[in-house]
């Protein structure tokens, strides 16, 4: 017989598993207020280079106004602003004169700001990019913390989660999290920054998969797809109340203290979940397996598995017990396990790359960062509500690939649009966001589906490593804008393009059990009607032993 069975008898989506979500809420919030936090603390205020030292040294300039002592020092750029990274050689004094027009045909030799810069607080009190100049020839270390915190969640927590178990996996994903999330924010130096961010991918990275992982497990196949949109939904309202708290917190070290603060509530939530049974029995731990499914009866005020056939029952579930280890080397043993795991890999890295490539590119948008950035994320919900409807109807495999294709030919109509439609732009951008976020839900909903029971986590592993390089990746796709402003763009949109085609090579599990051991996928069976006749022998059994029972009575 089949875990999923004994969840069919038990109530597949009761009380008993709606609880585990809700405990896992708060930290499934938290998730993309570290991940997508660098949109508010490493954003680049209007800047320009520091010349108060230079201004009037000798006193020749004391009946004119700071305006026109900056003009004397500072080359304006097209839009009549001073330009950010560059200041005149010598003070330029014939600017100062009303009749400027020979002025503008000059050209008078400029070098980088020797002083450092002077930057406008008005919009946000401090940044990364203000307290340690990361700006012109430094711009690019801006981009680099978030390729820096997201190489530290490609080191996930697979191996533990499948050789420890799936609870104690998360407890210590939230320790790590606390202690290098509350450290970065009294980080004194860059580089200091920088080490403690990866430290906080690491623990969150425990966060990210292992409570998808746990709440799957604990329900039925009927109920999949219901459960692992509602937690994503969790996600979203994360991200909007992320946009809230930045516009509210304007200074980076509270806003980094702010939004790892709620993970001390994650921590006390984390005694009342329960361990997947599912994993217990992987790995020949009947008697806790047990007493968690007995709980789950109480709570979901079904008849408990009876006391007489539930060992043997839970003795047959076919699962390998764990007297070997399963390993990273298990993903490549066998050929079907091999080519899901390729495959899988390529999808996570296009779905990242162009979820966070969108993401993140939020200040030419035409609205405040805090705006686009709530707009971004208010859209992903109504994209998981109807991505569950089309799950069910249609299938994951043909939601993962229409949702990846829709989302890179939005891409590519904004190339084409001219910049005056900016009302239409804004529009297809914010259809193609939704649609890259109804692709991420589809994969993480799919993706655990594939694989089985005792190698689910490592292969969850490997995914979110592929999915953090192709996050790691997205910041440095931007950059590519100094190149040719249009090119990050085409990047991106050949990459949905190509992952969404490769996802047609996936196999479909809508309605089908989860694999428990690698055999169920290098040889599967009829799934549907061995479910049925499974569930009835379960049944059968309960009733014979309860009528002995109560013979005996």
């Amino acid at each position: 017989m089949k875990f999923d069975s004994i969840l069919e008898e038990l109530d597949g989506l009761g009380p008993f598993q709606i609880s585990i979500i809700v405990l896992l809420s708060t930290s499934r919030m938290v998730l993309p207020c570290h991940f997508l936090l660098n949109n508010f603390i490493a954003a680049t205020p209007p800047h320009r280079c520091n010349v108060s030292t230079l201004l009037d040294d000798a006193g020749l300039l004391r009946n004119v106004t700071q305006e026109q002592k900056l003009a004397a020092r500072l080359p304006a750029g097209e839009d009549g602003s001073w330009k950010s990274c560059e200041m005149f050689a010598e003070p330029q004094f014939h600017f100062l004169s009303n009749d400027s027009s020979g002025s503008h045909g000059s050209h008078p030799p400029t070098v980088p700001c020797q002083s450092g810069w002077i930057y406008d607080n008005s919009t946000v009190t401090s940044t990364l990019v203000s307290e340690w100049d990361l700006v012109c020839g430094r711009r690019s270390l801006s981009k680099a913390t978030s390729s820096i915190f997201f190489f530290g969640v490609m080191f996930a927590f697979g191996y533990i989660s499948d050789k420890f178990g799936r609870k104690t996996s998360l407890l210590a994903s939230y320790v790590m999290a606390i202690v290098f999330g509350f450290s970065s924010a009294f980080a004194d130096s860059f580089s200091m920054f920088a080490a403690l961010r990866f430290l906080t991918g690491f623990g969150l990275s425990g966060i990210s998969i292992t409570s998808i992982v746990l709440s799957i497990e604990w329900v039925n196949t009927r109920h999949r797809t219901f459960i692992g949109v509602v937690g994503s939904l969790f996600w979203s309202v994360g991200n909007m109340l992320l946009a809230c708290l930045a516009w509210l917190v304007t200074d980076w070290r509270m806003l980094m203290v702010t939004v790892t603060a709620p993970l001390g509530f994650a921590v006390v939530s984390w005694w009342w979940i329960s361990e997947s049974a599912r994993w217990l029995l992987a790995n020949g731990k009947v008697e806790r397996a047990q007493s968690y499914l007995d709980k789950c009866a109480q709570a979901n005020k079904r008849p408990k598995l009876s006391s007489k056939v539930k060992l043997q029952m839970l003795s047959d579930v076919e699962t390998e017990k764990q007297n070997k280890n399963y390993s990273y080397l298990h993903l490549v043993k066998t050929p079907k396990i091999r080519r899901l795991m390729l495959l899988t890999g390529i999808l996570w890295f296009g779905v990242a790359s162009t979820y966070y490539g969108i993401s993140l590119n939020i200040s030419g948008f035409g609205f405040n960062i805090y705006l686009t950035h709530f707009i971004y994320a208010a859209i992903e919900v109504p994209a998981k509500i109807l991505i569950y409807f089309f799950l069910n109807m249609i299938g994951r495999r043909k939601c993962q690939t229409g949702t990846l294709l829709l989302t890179g030919i939005c891409i590519a109509i904004n190339i084409f649009l001219p910049k005056g439609l900016w009302h239409l732009r804004t529009l297809v951008a914010i259809l193609g966001k939704g649609l890259s976020e109804a692709s991420f839900t589809t994969a993480f909903l799919h993706t655990p589906e594939l694989f089985p029971t005792v190698i689910r986590q490592n292969a969850l592993g490997y995914t979110s490593f592929m999915s953090r390089l192709g996050v790691s990746v997205a910041p440095l796709i931007l950059l590519l804008e100094d190149v040719w402003t249009l090119l990050p763009q085409i990047v991106i949109c050949c990459v949905a393009v190509w992952a969404g085609l490769l996802a047609l090579l996936l196999p479909e599990t809508l309605n089908v059990r989860l694999p428990e051991v690698i055999d169920d996928v290098e040889h599967p069976r009829k799934n549907h009607i061995s479910d049925a006749v499974e569930l009835t022998d379960v049944m059968l059994a309960s009733k014979i032993t309860t009528d002995v029972q109560q013979q005996r009575v």
